[in-house]
């Protein structure tokens, strides 16, 4: 082996930009309590309703709601990434959409504030890590360090399958992760060449310019498992959490405080700060008795066969835990992993809830997105500067 191969051990690790407060994460830190977008890049958003609304997968829609989000002052927006056979899911979410890591970086060019967070599947195809390190350092200079990655390994059996391969053990995907991230945050801090011969990837006087504005890019991880929870502990700045009781919020609100601290403890004892996000679809209407009606339209209309079925392999950890607690109610609603219906009021309430059991942002979705968010915007944000939950 060539004597200039660094030992693991040895490998730089650039500051998170939450600890450098010229960043703009660290300006989104600064709010009580974070929010954000979870934009429908996929065609059904999250919910396979054929109840109408003008919620659509494009570009031109979601960098229109990406602009709305930042005027109305969301600290973030978030796209997916998913690699579906022909048809998707069903005949509403039925597999057209866009790239995230492409979507995001083009976002960049027509926002100026907002933090835009991709979702790569960095063991999927062609990705290097050599790759990865330009590309990211690249958009950290294009969106002047407001851009962030949510790195995942794949869960269904089918995508890994569409690469040639099929799907490696779950923890052993995170184990592979964690030499490839390990490897990007060198590159994204030497100064020197580096090279490595590892598992499943070399790198021979490997080196990128520019280096990032602010340490590195944002990094985050969406997991449920003890082996993804470490992974995020040892790197990420955010982990996007799911209930671990499942969608209903007055079950999972019960059940979140000591999940969030478990999470937070794992990153403390490796030296760490880690921010816990919760992605919540809120069906909001004028008052509650609307909001109820309103679920019950969508409901009403919705397909049985959605993300979170058997239709596709998944070993998932944390949507097998959901899978246990939800009713074919909170199947048909959908959304991310914790519903919130209701008018303002309760929908205000709900946020502060989250806050007291410790979650530091609410990544929000919605049916029909565009009034659905203007409503937020005109009715709820004031409930929660009131409350000294947004500055």
């Amino acid at each position: 082996m060539s004597e200039t191969l660094l030992a693991p051990s040895a490998w730089l690790d650039p500051p998170s930009p939450a600890a450098l407060p010229a960043s703009p994460l660290a300006a989104a830190l600064a709010q009580p309590i974070m929010l954000g977008l979870f934009l429908p890049i996929q065609a059904g958003g999250w919910t396979a309703s054929t109840l109408p609304r003008g919620t659509t997968w494009t570009f031109d829609y979601n960098a229109a709601l990406t602009r709305q989000a930042e005027e109305l002052g969301f600290d973030l927006v978030f796209g997916l990434a998913q690699w579906l056979p022909k048809g998707g899911y069903n005949d509403v979410q039925d597999g057209q959409a866009i790239d995230s890591f492409m979507t995001v970086a083009a976002l960049a060019a027509v926002t100026s504030r907002i933090l835009l967070i991709s979702t790569v599947h960095v063991l999927y195809g062609p990705w290097h890590p050599l790759h990865f390190a330009k590309f990211g350092a690249t958009l950290d200079h294009i969106s002047k360090g407001r851009w962030g990655v949510n790195v995942v390994t794949g869960h269904r059996a089918v995508e890994h399958e569409m690469f040639g391969w099929s799907r490696i053990e779950h923890d052993r995907r995170y184990e592979l992760a964690d030499e490839f991230l390990s490897a990007v945050k060198h590159l994204w801090a030497a100064d020197e060449n580096f090279s490595h011969d590892g598992e499943k990837w070399r790198i021979k006087d490997g080196f990128i310019t520019p280096k990032p504005l602010y340490g590195r890019p944002i990094l985050v991880n969406a997991t449920g498992s003890d082996a993804g929870i470490a992974f995020a502990a040892r790197h990420s700045d955010f982990i996007f959490i799911t209930s671990p009781t499942g969608s209903a919020f007055d079950i999972a609100i019960e059940a979140l405080p000591a999940y969030v601290a478990a999470v937070k403890a794992a990153a403390r004892a490796v030296g760490r700060e880690l921010r816990a996000i919760i992605n919540a679809l809120v069906i909001i209407a004028e008052d509650d008795d609307a909001a109820d009606d309103y679920a019950d339209a969508i409901i009403a209309d919705a397909r049985t066969v959605g993300f979170h079925t058997g239709k596709f392999d998944s070993d998932a950890h944390a949507w097998k835990r959901r899978g246990a607690f939800d009713t074919d109610r909170e199947r048909k609603l959908g959304g991310g992993n914790l519903q919130i219906v209701g008018g303002p009021d309760t929908v205000a309430n709900a946020i502060a809830r989250l806050k007291q059991a410790g979650i530091d942002g609410v990544q929000l979705s919605f049916y029909d997105f565009v009034p659905d968010l203007a409503l937020f915007g005109d009715r709820v944000l004031p409930l929660l500067k009131a409350a000294g939950l947004r500055l």
